[in-house]
Formats: C-alpha cells, sequence, structure tokens
C-alpha cells in the first residue's frame, strides 16, 4: 500500500488488487496496478506532496481515455477481419475466406 494513504485510499488498493488477480494478473501485477491507480487519484486529489503533469492535467481518467496514450495504433481500427467476413457471408460475396481485411473492406463498399 503505498505510503501515506487513509482507510479510503486502502480499500480502494485492495479492491483495485483483488479485481486484478480475479482477472488473472499475478500478485505483483495486481500490486502495482492498484499502487499506480491509487498513487494518481490522491495526486488528483491533492494528498500527495508531487505529482506528474499526467497524473492532475489529464482531463479524462484510464476507462474514459480508451487506450488513447497506450500506443496501439492510431485510434480505433475499425471492425475486425471476421466481423467483416460475416458481413460478407451475409451478402454472399464470393471468395471472401481468402481475403484480407483491407479486401474485405473494399468489397463491402468501406
Amino acid at each position: 500500500m503505498p505510503a501515506g494513504s487513509n482507510r479510503k485510499r486502502e480499500r480502494q488498493y485492495e479492491h483495485i488488487k483483488e479485481g486484478q488477480e480475479e482477472r488473472g494478473a499475478s500478485t505483483r501485477r495486481a500490486k502495482e496496478i492498484a499502487a499506480r491507480t491509487v498513487n494518481k487519484e490522491r495526486a488528483r486529489s491533492g494528498e500527495s506532496r508531487s505529482a506528474s503533469r499526467t497524473s492532475t492535467q489529464d482531463p479524462k481518467s484510464a476507462p474514459q481515455r480508451g487506450g488513447e496514450r497506450s500506443g496501439k495504433g492510431k485510434g480505433p481500427q475499425g471492425p475486425t477481419r471476421d466481423q467483416l467476413y460475416n458481413e460478407a457471408k451475409q451478402k454472399n460475396i464470393k471468395g471472401r475466406s481468402s481475403m484480407t481485411k483491407d479486401q474485405l473492406a473494399k468489397a463491402l463498399g468501406r
């Protein structure tokens, strides 16, 4: 548990840690995620001595950002190949099984 925490933050830490472990994260990883989350919340609410600029000035929390800073591409990549394939199957497009994602999108007029 991060130093200088109060009961609310301790409960928050335990809740996040248990949730991560239920999702299959290792105990070590669950503790790290919980500590980082609690520390960020402490910084946002002015409970910590120092805080990074992203902790205090970021307009949205991580779940609200939806991976904007995760480094996984530049935004949504659209439907998956399987989704496009199923749509092509419904429209009875020939040769769909050997098409790539881009080819399926083009055949569907996207």
